[in-house]
């Protein structure tokens, strides 16, 4: 049952249809990040935690390597303060290096590695970022060297792909990939990870103040489009991590074993599956790509029980041309995030599998998960769920933004609780726009209906959600600016069945000059991501603008909605 504080609310309504076995007031300890790690190493010591193309460890041996790292990254700078880069796949390096570089003072700047390297120049600059940790692949590597040349970047960590393979997979990687394994210079501004973890794994004890210091920089568009680093605090992630647990009151401690598809660097999967996995002793199965025949050869021989997506990945299953040669019923519970989630494709996954898929909602600055639909009770096909407990969700007036709107009235979205980021890096301004009065504003536009259940209605932001991943138009619309045939362009996002959305750019020719969709995808493979790329590009003689010459993402939209009914 909720506690009287709960039930003193100053809005009401949503108590009413909480969880019963859910307390929102359940107490929410403030601890460091690293005392997950901890307390799971204690807890379940020689329980299985990652699962790696087959090569298995368990907690205590990933405790012990946290340790060593640790003392490795003590002993080359980092503490209180510093900030280190993760630019790293799904692999058992990501969990380490995370944890280690926490037991170290330090603080994670995740970094993914699908940017472009404009992308990734700005984010280094921008976050200080001196040291980053790689893997020895080329694709990976090659992009780091030439931030070691062109950027702020002034060391490299190096982790070979090859030490974390299950025998005889490590012997035969270097010689069967030899042609995507970088070659590394033996230099000072190259350790290799055997060199970081050579150490007895005694670090210095360092005093971690859970609500100031700032465990992870985590980039995001916020409300505005352009990238900044929301700082997520050890309080922040640890009290987001317990309230999924919370939230999941049916996960059995030490029994469940997770999917780890969803790229760790994201932070809906760096809170919901690392995290979460930890906090009540799951093993994780990690995967470094999402490629859909594997996945659904990892569920059926692996027999995963706990599997969080985007709804991309849940489409692709469902339409698996031979979804029915695996058994997927070992899932148990799915939270699907990043992405509005069909109701179409919940259904269809439910009784494709025989799992409960619900639906959450959060952001960034958020860490991320502030909502979601109860595992058991009403489960709300199309709403964003419940708030998690300790969360308050308030619908303001977009006219008056300290107005909270009463059920059924649309606003703006805004999140209360310790999950709540303590601001943007180095940039007051934008914080102070975006955490008004305790407030957290999160730019969606939507409503509380009478059983307390939040629904999103539309985005005032600009930004395009394909396949989970955040597509800022701005930036796309900047990389299509360098080509010198180009006079205008405007990005904007169009509703696809798969990816959720996908990226259209319009564009308006100079004068005088030509230009092909081939010529400007060509143009654009050094600059953007593959999921940021124009997957539709459309020439036009003019662009429409608005009455004072702004050019309308609008008008575009509003015909691309027209074209779609009288198709």
């Amino acid at each position: 049952m909720m506690g009287d504080a709960a039930r003193k609310l100053p809005d009401q309504s949503w108590t009413l249809g909480y969880p019963p076995d859910v307390d929102w007031n359940a107490p929410i300890p403030v601890k460091p990040l690293t005392a997950l790690l901890e307390d799971a190493a204690a807890r379940f010591a020689e329980r299985p935690f990652l699962d790696f193309m087959g090569k298995r460890t368990t907690y205590a041996e990933v405790a012990r390597m946290v340790e060593r790292a640790a003392r490795g990254f003590q002993a080359i700078g980092v503490g209180k303060g510093v900030r280190v880069g993760l630019f790293l796949p799904n692999t058992p390096y990501y969990v380490i290096c995370y944890f280690a570089i926490l037991k170290a003072g330090g603080t994670v700047v995740n970094f993914n590695p699908l940017y472009a390297e404009r992308e990734l120049h700005h984010q280094i600059t921008d976050s200080g970022v001196e040291l980053m940790v790689t893997l020895d692949l080329k694709v990976l590597y090659g992009k780091m060297a030439r931030m070691l040349a062109e950027s702020g970047l002034k060391r490299l960590v190096i982790c070979p792909m090859a030490d974390i393979l299950p025998f005889p997979k490590n012997w035969l990687f270097p010689i069967a990939k030899r042609a995507e394994v970088a070659r590394i210079p033996a230099d000072d501004r190259h350790l290799s990870f055997r060199q970081l973890v050579a150490n007895d794994g005694a670090p210095k004890p360092v005093a971690i103040d859970p609500v100031e210091d700032v465990a992870v920089l985590q980039y995001t568009g916020g409300t505005t489009g352009v990238p900044k680093g929301a700082m997520l605090t050890h309080a922040n992630l640890y009290a987001n991590t317990e309230q999924c647990s919370l939230w999941f009151v049916g996960a059995r401690q030490g029994e469940e074993r997770m999917l780890g598809v969803l790229p760790f660097f994201h932070v809906f999967a760096m809170t919901v599956v690392m995290n979460f996995s930890i906090r009540i002793g799951a093993e994780i199965v990690m995967l470094p790509r999402f490629e859909l025949d594997q996945v659904m050869e990892t569920i059926h021989a692996r027999k995963p029980t706990l599997f969080p997506a985007v709804p991309t990945i849940y489409t692709a299953i469902n339409h698996h041309k031979h979804l029915e040669k695996y058994d997927l019923s070992s899932i148990r519970y799915c939270l699907s995030g990043g992405a509005p989630l069909p109701v179409e494709v919940k259904e269809a996954f439910e009784r494709n599998t025989g799992c409960v898929l619900v639906e959450g909602y959060g952001l960034s600055e958020s860490s991320p998960v502030a909502t979601a639909n109860p595992v058991s009770g009403l489960n709300k096909a199309g709403s964003i769920g419940l708030p998690l407990p300790g969360t308050m969700i308030e619908i303001v007036s977009l006219e008056e933004p300290r107005r909270v709107l009463p059920v059924g009235e649309k606003g703006e979205v805004c999140i209360r609780g310790p999950q709540v980021m303590k601001g943007y890096w180095n940039k007051p301004s934008e914080t102070a726009l975006t955490l008004v009065d305790g407030r957290l504003h999160t730019g969606d536009v939507g409503y509380m209906d009478e059983d307390g259940y939040t629904h999103i209605v539309d985005r005032i932001k600009d930004m395009i959600l394909c396949s989970g991943f955040n597509v800022y138009p701005r930036n796309v619309e900047e990389a299509i600016y360098l080509h010198p045939a180009v006079a205008e362009c405007v990005v904007a996002g169009l509703p696809d069945e798969y990816r959720g959305q996908t990226v259209k750019a319009y564009i308006r020719v100079d004068d005088g000059k030509t230009l092909t969709r081939e010529e400007l995808i060509d143009f654009l493979k050094d600059k953007l991501s593959p999921i940021e790329m124009p997957k539709a590009v459309e020439f036009r003689g003019e662009l429409p603008k608005t009455m004072i010459g702004k050019l309308s993402r609008k008008a575009l939209l509003d015909e691309e909605e027209e074209r779609r009914k009288g198709a």
